[in-house]
């Protein structure tokens, strides 16, 4: 199993949907600026799972990577239609690893937040008995 689509994938989905939105206003700007069509393809694709599916379909067909080398060689017997299927059950499996990684970092995310909250509120705490 390789891990470059999934890593890459994951990588555009947290520039596209976490990152860019809030790096000022050009993002956002661009995002009103485009057919309505496109404006709502970008919000209803929060999802990181279906985006994944779709990121993986693009990046398999821009670097040649499967995640599962194994679907490359489908069986003769689905013919012309192997490819395809192939690459769909790959693009399947890359958006659940997409999936995955999103929804470790959001578990992450929690107790590192909370943690930083902690800290600020023991500094300050200090801050105030000294001053007292």
């Amino acid at each position: 199993m390789d891990f470059t689509t999934s890593l890459l994938g994951f990588a555009l989905y947290l520039l596209i949907w976490e990152k860019l939105p809030d790096w000022g206003t050009w993002f956002t700007t661009f995002l009103r600026a485009l057919p309505r069509a496109l404006q709502s393809l970008y919000t209803q694709w929060i999802c990181a799972y279906c985006v994944g599916f779709w990121l993986a379909l693009l990046l398999h067909a821009v670097t040649g990577i499967w995640t599962i080398p194994a679907l490359s060689a489908m069986p003769s017997y689905w013919g012309p239609a192997g490819p395809v299927i192939g690459w769909f059950l790959d693009a399947l499996a890359t958006g659940t690893l997409i999936y995955i990684a999103k929804n470790t970092l959001d578990a992450i995310r929690l107790p590192a937040m909370k943690a930083v909250m902690m800290k600020d509120e023991y500094l300050a705490f200090w801050a105030r008995k000294d001053k007292d």
